[in-house]
Order: C-alpha cells, then structure tokens, then sequence
C-alpha cells in the first residue's frame, strides 16, 4: 500500500468519515450496499472503487464529495471553518480557551512531524 497514492489519502478520508460518524465499517457497508471486505480494503487503499460506489459511500457518510476528494479546495476549507465555529458556537470562554490551546499544541506538534501528518 502507498501512503501517497489517491487511493489511500481517499481510503483515510473515508475513514475519517466514518469514525466521526460514530459508524462501524459493517454500518458503512450496509448503508452504502457494499461488502464488508471491500469497505476495508478501500479504507486501507488496496482497491480502487467506481464512481457509484464512491457516491454510495459519501451519501451514506452524509459528507460532501469535495471533503473525500479534495480537503485544500477553498469551499471546503469554508466548510470546515463552519464546523469549527458551530463547535465552538455553545462553548463557555473557558471551553473555547481550553479548545484554543489544544488546538494550537496540535498544529505545533503537527507541523513539527509534518511527513507524517502529509496528504
């Protein structure tokens, strides 16, 4: 398996999804009506997958095809900027300080270890 190959960055993506989503891979393979084995194998990048299976997987996962395919497109960085602000939407200050912080301590550590956090 490639770690840089579309089909893993993709595979980890759908991964990510999922895993947000509170979804095992047995719930993402019925809603999206594909076998167990090959939810895996496409999370792991080890097969390439067809359109309609790709729509079938991102309508089960409820995500926008453009945060799969392409997270530096600018409309999806907007749409991330949302998600972050709705988070943070019912925080008291303390809980956005704390968040803050946090955040800040991971984007340090994360451009530090940049190769490993790459897509």
């Amino acid at each position: 398996m490639d770690e840089n190959s579309l089909e893993y960055k993709v595979g980890q993506r759908i991964r990510a999804a999922r895993l947000a989503n509170k979804m095992s891979q047995a719930d993402l393979a019925f809603e999206a009506h594909v076998s167990l084995p090959h939810i895996s194998d496409i999370e792991l990048g080890k097969k390439e997958m067809l359109l309609t299976t790709f729509c079938r997987i991102v309508e089960a996962l409820q995500v926008s095809a453009d945060e799969i395919l392409r997270p530096d497109v600018p409309e999806v960085n907007r749409i991330y900027q949302k998600e972050f602000a709705e988070l943070l939407g019912d925080c008291t200050p303390t809980e956005v300080e704390a968040i803050l912080k946090i955040v800040r301590e991971l984007k340090t550590t994360m451009r530090t270890n940049k190769t490993e956090y790459d897509d």
